[in-house]
């Protein structure tokens, strides 16, 4: 069943097939969404009008209950990110937003400066020739983005096993229709997003607990990975980003509370 900003977007854009050709992929590609991906938000706001709280309030809205403060909805706003452009390359409307991002003298805000500057050279077709060479290849890309691996050498493994049950444990469950597992570094990122923000819904401190016992252990040395890979170029802003903004983390979670 399709979400509501899923359904407010092929409303705006006159029906399925429309909102396919302004978004430049395939009707049956938008006809199997039950939500608008993550890595698509910035491209159909643009395509539509309709602003990504509505197209995805779980990422970009306001939170069920309560107030989220300025830090918790910047950091909602920084896994958000990551998970767009680790679950696929970025498309030209994105890369034109990254294009726009400003920042301070600050370790993340230089970050954000590097990625700026990374995306307003960057051309799509390259861009997503580095996605397929460092995440997919030809039978294994330089990277595997998935804790399992990073952990045991394998996919699917206990590491896997752990996070669904903590997930099911504060009742987050798998969206339908979802390839990839759970572990999988962008799905992760997304529910840190969704966490940080509120929107998901879970008991405070749920955040915590699925950054140190499912991220903290590996993560930040993908991140560094992507930073060093050989098919990196866009992306090495992107490693770069993603381990500054990790070690922030790491730091902020160590403090005592």
């Amino acid at each position: 069943m399709r979400d509501q900003g899923l359904q407010e977007a092929i409303r705006a854009a006159g029906g399925v097939s429309e909102l396919a050709r302004r978004i430049g992929i395939s009707q049956p590609s938008v006809s199997n969404w039950d939500r608008i991906p993550a890595e698509r938000v910035f491209t159909v706001e643009s395509a539509t009008g309709i602003n990504r709280a509505i197209l995805r309030p779980d990422l970009f809205g306001a939170p069920a209950s309560g107030d989220v403060d300025e830090i918790d909805a910047a950091r909602a706003q920084e896994y958000a990110l990551l998970a767009a452009l680790l679950a696929r390359a970025p498309d030209a409307v994105l890369l034109k937003r990254i294009a726009e991002l400003r920042g301070d003298a600050s370790p993340i805000g230089m970050a954000h400066v590097a990625l700026a500057e990374a995306a307003a050279v960057a051309q799509v077709e390259d861009v997503e020739r580095e996605y397929f060479d460092l995440f997919i290849g030809l039978g294994r890309g330089e990277l595997v983005p998935y804790g399992s691996y990073y952990l045991t050498g394998f996919l699917h493994e206990r590491p896997l096993a752990r996070l669904r049950g903590d997930l099911a444990a504060l009742g987050i469950e798998r969206a339908e229709g979802e390839v990839e597992p759970e572990d999988h570094a962008a799905i992760l990122c997304e529910i840190m997003s969704g966490l940080a923000s509120r929107r998901l819904g879970a008991s405070a401190g749920a955040d915590e607990t699925i950054f140190e016992n499912h991220m903290a252990p590996w993560i930040g040395r993908f991140f560094t990975d992507l930073e060093r890979a050989d098919a990196a170029k866009f992306y090495r802003s992107v490693g770069t980003l993603g381990r500054v903004f990790i070690d922030i983390e790491t730091e902020a979670f160590s403090l005592p509370s």
